[in-house]
């Protein structure tokens, strides 16, 4: 762990690695890219790194094919034990978004937790499971039913939850009330390229907000992982991702931000006492009134 001390505050540093890239058609070829990327992350000081969402294929959710659950994978399976071996050679946390297989015709979007000595902590299966038009995912993935939940890590306790989940900011207080100081949200989410000029710079701007919000609402930090390029699996139109993977630290100021179409690694190193600081000084779970709040259980209130 690169655990240098601030002399101002004695807070340990931890540095992130986001993993962005490009994806194709051949998934052998994507998992050897993001291994090679993750090596790459830890070489360069990370220690705890993540992938983007289902980064092992394009994101084939565009369409309805039942082909395409023939990438999904059990776990453990022949993904996982390669993070396992990446994760014990190097001494880092690997959290890895896959294509899971549980048994015939029960699939899920789900998320592998590994410590920094190859152990599977467990699995985060996408709760919020979208269907709309390009996002086709409730054809493929059954709803989670792990919970939103923290694990603690060898450096730091950590939640993970994946894209749509996103947009949902009981998902992020419910793992924040776990302890978790990092939320880690892999994701693929991108522009219709025919919507992009009118519409582009506000749904990018609400992606971003939402997760800065979640940051600020909680005092933790907030990493999201996107992929780039533009990807037409079943044709035109396809899907232009916007990649801006970033880090928002505990009041929800950009930290870091990776390019619009660039394959990059973002290293971020980050100060978990920050975590403890902000909560403290901004007490918004202290004074949650949690006797108001059975609502929330509804679907709506008429």
């Amino acid at each position: 762990m690169k655990k240098t001390i601030s002399k101002k505050n004695k807070s340990p540093q931890v540095v992130l690695g986001l993993i962005q890239t490009s994806c194709s058609d051949k998934p052998a070829e994507n998992l050897a890219k993001t291994v090679k990327r993750i090596e790459q992350a830890a070489k360069q000081g990370a220690n705890i790194i993540c992938t983007q969402e289902l980064f092992r294929s394009q994101y084939f959710c565009q369409c309805e094919d039942h082909d395409y659950f023939k990438l999904a994978e059990p776990i453990p399976g022949p993904s996982t034990k390669i993070f396992q071996k990446l994760a014990r050679k190097h001494k880092v946390v690997v959290i890895g978004s896959l294509f899971e297989k549980r048994a015939s015709g029960v699939y899920h979007n789900t998320a592998v937790i590994i410590d920094a000595d190859g152990k599977l902590l467990g699995i985060y299966r996408k709760m919020h499971i979208p269907d709309d038009p390009l996002y086709y995912e409730k054809f493929y993935f059954t709803p989670g039913d792990t919970g939103f939940r923290a694990w603690q890590t060898k450096y730091g306790k950590i939640g993970v939850l994946i894209c749509w989940d996103q947009w949902y900011p009981e998902g992020a207080r419910l793992t924040a009330m776990q302890g978790a100081e990092i939320l880690f949200y892999p994701t693929a989410i991108g522009w219709h390229p025919g919507e992009k000029a009118e519409y582009g710079k506000n749904q990018h701007g609400a992606w971003e907000t939402i997760q800065r919000s979640h940051a600020v609402a909680n005092g933790c930090y907030v990493a999201a992982i996107n992929r780039i390029g533009l990807e037409k699996p079943i044709g035109d139109p396809g899907i232009e991702f916007w990649g801006q993977s970033f880090v928002a630290g505990t009041s929800g100021q950009i930290i870091a931000k990776a390019s619009v179409d660039k394959e990059e690694i973002l290293i971020v190193p980050i100060e978990l006492g920050k975590v403890d600081t902000t909560r403290t000084h901004w007490p918004f779970l202290r004074d949650r009134r949690i006797d108001a709040y059975e609502g929330l259980t509804r679907r709506f209130i008429d």
